[in-house]
């Protein structure tokens, strides 16, 4: 049995990184391979047809790539397309693969405690979704969820202009004064969590960078099959689809001795 595949994240951009980091950290021994399709970011302001043709796309190239299991960080990608990729694709093209999303890892973590209203910050896409909704509402249909979509912030993000961010964020929170936790639904708000906190200070702020890695690593141990197939050796390969300085800057601030390289 093979025991040199990687495991992989998959974002449509730099924001899977933060996730990332989270895995290394907790589970340094592994080999990971990330790939950001950031040449068609943002993925929040695409149709439903565009972005799972482009998740498709990553899908193919990550698994050429020879992982294992892939974690689809892009919580839009997660709403549009884990679903038709864990039913339909993945069973005829690699059904030895496996991919993940964050979505209801999420969702578990914030109706942890009895709440009556629960928010969403996320894109555009994802908002349309409802996904947070549907998946909050079977752990408790009588959960109040606020959803919010805010296009803004990724797209400053990943050009590393944070110095508007906080003016967002801050009109952002009060729509979220009521609730008794917060979802940052989408894998580059960890960045941005400080800010959350700050003006929500009563309110239980979720970010993914802080619950994944603990998942993935149950997820493990519970999947010996996995395991066992997993490369161990310390390797990490990251890749992007577009490649500039601000994205180059941004990977350096999480990862200042691995270098971001263009696929």
């Amino acid at each position: 049995m093979a025991n040199n595949m990687k495991i992989g994240v998959f974002d449509s951009g730099l924001g899977g990184l933060v996730i990332t980091q989270a895995f290394i950290k907790s589970q340094p021994q592994f080999d990971y391979f990330y790939y950001g399709d950031s040449a068609h970011l943002p993925y929040g302001e695409k149709t439903s047809g565009q972005i799972l043709k482009y998740t498709l796309q990553g899908m193919r190239y990550m698994i050429e790539q020879n992982c294992k299991i892939i974690i689809i960080a892009c919580n839009t990608a997660t709403s549009i397309a884990l679903r038709y990729i864990q039913q339909r694709f993945l069973p005829e093209y690699a059904p030895d693969i496996k991919v993940l999303g964050v979505v209801i890892p999420t969702v578990e973590v914030a109706a942890e405690t009895n709440l009556k209203n629960v928010g969403v910050v996320a894109t555009s896409a994802t908002v349309r979704s409802h996904i947070y909704r549907t998946e909050l509402h079977k752990i408790n249909p009588n959960i109040n969820v606020i959803e919010l979509a805010a296009p803004e912030l990724v797209p400053l993000i990943e050009s590393n202009n944070f110095e508007y961010v906080e003016d967002f964020v801050k009109e952002y929170c009060n729509s979220f004064k009521d609730c008794g936790s917060l979802i940052l639904g989408c894998t580059h708000y960890p960045l941005l969590k400080d800010m959350f906190r700050k003006y929500l200070p009563n309110v239980k702020v979720v970010s993914q960078d802080e619950l994944m890695a603990e998942k993935l690593a149950d997820y493990l141990k519970r999947h010996n099959e996995i395991y066992t197939c997993l490369g161990q050796n310390g390797l990490r390969d990251f890749r992007v689809s577009s490649l500039n300085k601000h994205s180059q800057k941004v990977a350096q601030n999480l990862f200042a001795d691995i270098p971001l390289i263009k696929a």
